[in-house]
């Protein structure tokens, strides 16, 4: 058996997920997922997503669930995320040396990708969230670019993605299509009031979203923001950040990073 602990945020959590998966199928082993509902993250999988047939999804809210304790105890094989990045070679995947050697049931925990992903269809939005997602899409109008632009607690994507690189890069876009429509996914109310007011009725965004991540009206609000930015045609993005790079990756669109 394979079992899986996804560390970190949303996207973290989708890209490891993915990769399980992906090993599972390799190694032709049941797959069991353990979603821990913390400060990172405090939403269980089931708020979010539709049921899946491939894995086992198991809530818990401590590292210290006995269930969870007792597959990471008895597994043959513990990784960590050092691990992972131990043994995974320039394109994305795991050494098929390491896989083999790794007899018995197997306990990762991880927020890094080993498998590129691709099995998006694993993640399909409760029905009350699609709606939501649905409704939003249906403003975009023929022409629409995702921004998003993550701010807070991730330091290299601050100092790389500038908002005047974001600011140059939307300009750019609207030399080429004056009707072009921004959709805006931020955490930073600043940033999107700045945009707001350079690009008065070229800005979409989900305006009454919670930012709060240890909340479940911030993980579906985050979700919102996700497949929405997934839905338009090509995406200014953060330098550093997952949720970029799943977005884009979601339905395979172009992307560019602001300030790159």
């Amino acid at each position: 058996m394979l079992i899986i602990q996804p560390s970190g945020g949303l996207c973290n959590r989708i890209r490891v997920i993915n990769s399980a998966y992906r090993l599972s199928l390799k190694r032709q082993e049941k797959l069991l997922i353990f979603w821990n509902c913390n400060h990172e993250l405090n939403c269980p999988f089931h708020f979010l997503f539709q049921p899946v047939s491939e894995f086992k999804i198991t809530n818990i809210h401590s590292v210290a669930d006995p269930r969870k304790l007792f597959y990471q105890k008895t597994a043959r094989n513990y990784l960590t995320n050092d691990d992972i990045l131990k043994n995974r070679l320039p394109d994305g995947k795991l050494s098929p040396s390491f896989v083999e050697s790794l007899k018995g049931n197997t306990y990762i925990f991880t927020w890094e990708s080993f498998y590129p992903s691709q099995d998006y269809h694993l993640f399909l939005p409760v029905a009350p969230l699609k709606a939501r997602i649905d409704q939003m899409i249906g403003t975009f109008g023929p022409s629409c670019i995702g921004v998003h632009i993550r701010r807070t607690d991730n330091q290299p994507s601050i100092g790389k993605s500038s908002t005047d690189a974001f600011l140059a890069a939307m300009q750019e876009e609207l030399l080429k299509n004056p009707h072009t429509m921004f959709y805006l996914a931020t955490d930073d109310p600043a940033e999107e009031a700045l945009l707001r007011a350079t690009f008065p009725g070229h800005i979409l965004s989900n305006q009454n979203r919670c930012l709060r991540r240890d909340t479940k009206e911030g993980i579906e609000d985050a979700l919102l923001d996700l497949y929405c930015l997934a839905s338009t045609q090509k995406i200014i993005g953060s330098y550093f950040s997952s949720f970029t790079d799943i977005a884009a990756d979601m339905h395979k669109i172009p992307k560019i990073i602001a300030g790159q």
